[in-house]
């Protein structure tokens, strides 16, 4: 077995770049970019006011005041600015261009208009008020830069460069291939011992969050020759291949060698975490391969552990791993002696700290834990417990 950390480096270190895409600015949203945004000018463009009030010279401004001026003149956001003329002041409101010749802003609550007059008895400081062209970003800077997956406030000052596309990584295709004799599909005919199979919704949005394009192909039984074929169609047309259930060592358990058979070359079987620990990881023609667990708990938190960076690492991502939050635990939590427990657990605020309260039903096949989960407690191996309010790293599903 594999060492979790040890793992996952080794599948990061061999992920296969996507290409790229031009993609309209609207459609952007949490997709990895592959270009640097330069800015082809100075943000702000020029000198605005930020605030509503009033556009002096401050080289005006004789003795200590209280001072009195002519206001003359206008400007607002979207027109041109008049000059200021020696010893008056300029009307002015927020992000309109300050005139020439002005170098501060008197906030309007801060002077008192008697007419085409202004009064002030504050002294402005030099630039008060003032945003500086170029104070936010110089011309020629990165405003983003490659490999940043893409937030609103990204999109934003992408906006701000005047971009109505910019180039990303294209989405990576993923199929997921599930296998097993007893699986239908939810809502469909029920046959003797059957059950509905519940792990491609979730791989799918998983997928999806971590900005991938997903195919669900048919069910496949646990039928040696079937199960190549499924593999080699799926395979086709696909970045990424996930399949589901028949990995480990029982008499049914075909996958693995079907991979094998359909020209996947495994980089490594088995890694020491819990639950999940036969986890296949391969490849074939440039087609990156999982061979994740059957039971849900166990092929969930084996994607979002392993799959999910592999998808963002593909994209360029340069942060592929999720941030984990650092969190003490509510109550003792008794460890593997050799493998990573990764605990379904919830997170609750209380008082100054985040706090870890596991979910009693860890079974691998358990979905309640799952569904009333927010994320997982990652439980070093050692011996013995560690205790109430030990520090562990928390990942949340969202953040995955």
């Amino acid at each position: 077995m594999l060492g979790f950390d040890e793992a996952r480096s080794l599948l990061l270190a061999g992920a296969r770049r996507v290409s790229s895409e031009r993609v309209a600015l609207g459609d952007a949203w949490g997709r990895v970019l592959m270009e640097d945004l330069v800015a082809p000018e100075p943000l702000p463009p020029f000198d605005q006011s930020a605030m509503d009030g009033y556009a002096v010279a401050s080289a005006d401004l004789d003795g200590d005041g209280p001072w009195t001026l002519p206001v003359v003149g206008v400007s607002r956001a979207g027109h041109e600015a008049p000059p200021l003329f020696p010893r008056t002041a300029c009307r002015i409101f927020t992000g309109a261009r300050v005139p020439e010749g002005a170098d501060s802003v008197i906030m309007q609550e801060h002077g008192t208009r008697d007419g085409d007059a202004l009064r002030f008895t504050a002294r402005p400081k030099l630039r008060q008020h003032v945003r500086r062209a170029g104070e936010d970003l110089k011309r020629g800077a990165v405003a983003v830069a490659s490999g940043t997956r893409l937030t609103p406030g990204a999109l934003a000052l992408a906006a701000m460069q005047d971009r109505a596309e910019i180039v990303v990584a294209r989405r990576p295709r993923v199929t997921i291939v599930c296998t097993g004799d007893e699986l239908r599909a939810p809502g469909g005919e029920r046959f003797a011992a059957s059950i509905p199979e519940s792990n491609s919704a979730p791989l799918a949005a998983f997928a999806r969050q971590a900005g991938a394009s997903v195919r669900i192909a048919p069910l496949v039984r646990d039928d040696p020759g079937e199960t190549q074929r499924a593999i080699e169609q799926a395979l086709d047309g696909t970045d990424v291949l996930l399949t589901v259930g028949g990995v480990s060592v029982g008499d049914h358990d075909v996958v693995r060698p079907s991979l094998e058979r359909a020209g996947v070359v495994l980089d490594f079987w088995k890694v020491a975490i819990k639950p999940g620990k036969p986890l296949a990881v391969g490849r074939s023609a440039g087609v990156h391969v999982l061979g994740l667990p059957g039971n849900p708990a166990s092929a969930l938190v084996t994607f979002v552990v392993f799959g999910m960076p592999l998808l963002r690492a593909m994209q360029g991502d340069t942060r592929p791993v999720a941030m984990r939050l650092v969190a003490r635990l509510a109550s003792a939590r008794k460890r593997s002696p050799d493998r990573l427990e990764l605990a379904r657990a919830t997170l609750r605020a209380e008082g100054d700290a985040l706090v870890v309260h596991f979910h009693d039903n860890q079974a691998s096949a358990a979905a309640t834990s799952l569904a009333d989960s927010d994320g997982i407690a990652l439980v070093p191996p050692g011996d013995g417990s560690l205790e109430a309010g030990a520090f562990v790293s928390y990942l949340r599903w969202n953040d995955a």
